[in-house]
């Protein structure tokens, strides 16, 4: 059975084949969400043709992308959606969409549905309340769920997304239970990012330090939704190496972390004048690649340097805590949005679990502050920066950007780094992931043969426990027939 449309094989990672399209097809859209980092609104005045735009799509089939996400703006303000969709379509490869729901209409699913699409997400930040703060449209709440429920009545595969914001934490259990009652099979959260609005709104965003609630509170819910059919889903700036990465991140498998930011490795994003970029929430000023009316796209994924950030990634680019973490070579600081919008550089991430985790250890914890506003174009940024404190907030010290270096916590021991790829395994003492061949855990001091011994023992004893309770049931289900 072929694995889903996004799984990157072995060969997907060594040819960086271009395999998922994140598409602005328009910046047009009917919402004014405070948390927009595209600052979304009125359409681009050079926006492609209808020509250009198939054109592109033939161009991303012929390099071996395999599946296209538009978003917007709202995609569906734009005429010629449907068109897209059916090239898209016509060309071998899954198309899928992104919406905030407000005028999305039955029959315009319908026609979507018509014309080839596969999957609609719908974006949902909050209950009735925050949601609607936050997108900026009275009833905007109830118009999602209402478009949830038509993509449900026609068989489309619904998602629902949700941005983590400082106000829906309180919320996410009841939204949980709202997206199973409406029907959704998954859910993908990741946090707001202090890009375009949500730079305008830095209240909204998330203190690192509030990791340490957070994650285990989604952890829970990944267990409860699990049990109900309904999978939470990490987007790529939330998580890293805590107990619990490998419980929704890789759905229970042990084997499964995060391995670094694949933007222009993988992926990339399109915006709607023909901007080709690594991923489609990087700044445009610094990661515009090139634009598809001057260079194939071919010539931009291949040859500019903006697209090749991580392909050639190393750890000594890597600064601040993340300089000196254990991780450093697996994870090269997570999302590179997230860190080059806070900082104006990529490199050092503050939205790390284990870093919330070894920080607090020495109680300790990062504050971020916003010591710049964002200029107010689309896709842009202002600048932050990070305050170390004691736990309970007091004063300990700032930490000047230029010489963030303090190497606290991260325990690496004294091996030298290696370009090679390191490999993981999982601690079953802590929870936590260590590097493959190491004896005692840095984290728990636990030793990791014996711990793994004990787990396999306890998991050979259950399945036999378990086989022999199947073994004794028939007799009594027949008792009470």
């Amino acid at each position: 059975m072929a694995g889903p449309t996004r799984y990157l094989s072995a060969r997907d990672r060594a040819a960086f084949t271009p395999v998922h399209a994140v598409w602005e097809i328009t910046l047009a859209c009917d919402l004014k969400c405070h948390h927009c980092g595209s600052r979304a609104g009125k359409r681009r005045p050079d926006e492609l043709t209808t020509e250009e735009c198939l054109d592109l799509v033939r161009q991303l089939a012929g390099m071996g992308t395999r599946e296209i996400t538009l978003i917007g703006g709202e995609a569906y303000l734009r005429r010629d959606w449907l068109e897209i969709i059916r090239e898209i379509r016509k060309q071998g490869m899954d198309c899928t969409m992104q919406s905030g729901g407000l005028n999305l209409t039955a029959e315009r699913i319908k026609a979507a549905a018509d014309a080839g699409l596969q999957a609609l997400g719908i974006s949902i930040d909050g209950l009735r309340d925050v949601h609607d703060r936050l997108r900026g449209v009275k009833g905007s709440f109830d118009a999602a769920f209402k478009a949830l429920h038509a993509i449900q009545k026609l068989g489309l595969s619904s998602t629902v997304n949700t941005q983590i914001t400082s106000l829906v934490v309180p919320q996410l259990r009841e939204l949980m239970n709202l997206f199973i009652e409406a029907g959704a099979k998954s859910w993908q959260v990741q946090l707001t990012v202090a890009m375009g609005r949500a730079a305008d709104n830095p209240e909204l965003l998330l203190q690192p330090y509030e990791l340490l609630e957070l994650m285990p509170l989604l952890a829970k819910l990944y267990e409860e939704g699990a049990d109900r059919g309904f999978l939470i889903q990490p987007g790529n700036n939330i998580g890293y190496y805590g107990p619990y990465e490998s419980v929704w991140r890789g759905n229970g498998d042990d084997r499964v972390y995060w391995t670094s930011c694949n933007a222009g490795q993988n992926t990339l994003g399109i915006e709607a004048d023909g901007t080709i970029k690594g991923c489609p929430s990087l700044s445009t000023s610094k990661y515009a690649g090139g634009n598809i009316r001057d260079l194939s796209f071919e010539d931009i994924w291949w040859t500019t340097d903006e697209l090749n950030i991580n392909r050639g990634q190393r750890t000594e680019q890597l600064w601040g805590f993340c300089g000196s973490c254990y991780y450093a070579d697996v994870c090269k600081a997570g999302c590179t949005w997230t860190t080059s919008v806070l900082f104006g550089r990529a490199g050092n991430n503050p939205y790390c679990h284990h870093r919330a985790l070894e920080l607090s250890k020495q109680g300790l914890r990062e504050r971020i502050a916003q010591v710049e506003p964002a200029p107010g174009v689309p896709f842009d940024h202002g600048r932050f920066e990070l305050i170390l404190e004691n736990a309970d907030g007091s004063a300990f010290g700032k930490l000047p950007l230029a010489n963030n270096l303090i190497q606290i916590s991260s325990p690496r021991g004294k091996t030298k780094r290696s370009s090679a790829r390191k490999e993981l395994v999982l601690c079953r003492g802590c929870y936590r992931h260590v590097m493959r061949g190491t004896k005692i855990c840095p984290f728990c001091s636990g030793n990791i043969r014996a711990l793994a011994n004990r787990y396999a023992r306890n998991l050979r004893e259950a399945k036999k426990a378990y086989q022999r309770l199947v073994e004794l049931l028939p007799p009594y289900i027949e008792t009470y027939q």
